[in-house]
């Protein structure tokens, strides 16, 4: 998965911080909450931006609808 992703995040396309502190430093094994299923390699960024949206698409359409609103 690693090298099908060129080592770059799922998400933004970036590749772990090497000056990162732990987890900061490494692509995470982003899972479907509901079924188990592995996904992606995430950033640590975009891993806990998800999970702070707690994996919903309407979630996430409407925090891109207010950023777009409010640039």
């Amino acid at each position: 998965m690693f090298s099908a992703q060129d080592g770059l995040c799922a998400i933004c396309a970036d590749p772990p911080n090497p000056n990162g502190i732990k987890a900061g430093s490494r692509l995470h094994v982003d899972h479907c909450h509901a079924t188990g299923r592995v996904r992606a390699l995430l950033c640590n960024s975009c891993n806990r931006g998800i999970g702070y949206f707690r994996d919903d698409p309407a979630r996430l359409r409407a925090a891109l609808a207010y950023l777009a609103a409010h640039q």
